[in-house]
């Protein structure tokens, strides 16, 4: 199994949100299909079809909890996978 589909499950499942890699959290996103801006320590995430935007910033390289949960809401919303 590749290393961002193992990501994308530990995100999907809930049990580590405070233990999510940074930057293999941008390259999933953007293998999902999301544009990247970045705006400052702010990574700004698009996707057409997706209302709204996701936010993530580094924490010591890993993201933040709360954002992580944010991601998880708009995978599962939207239904999106690899």
């Amino acid at each position: 199994m590749g290393r961002r589909r193992k990501l994308l499950e530990r995100i999907l499942s809930g049990r580590s949100d405070a233990n999510i890699p940074f930057e293999q959290t941008r390259s999933l996103l953007m293998s999902l299909g999301f544009s990247e801006d970045i705006e400052g320590d702010h990574f700004i995430y698009r996707k057409e079809g997706v209302p709204g935007r996701i936010n993530i910033q580094p924490q010591a390289a890993k993201c933040k909890p709360y954002q992580v949960r944010q991601i998880r809401k708009v995978l599962i919303d939207y239904d999106l996978r690899l």
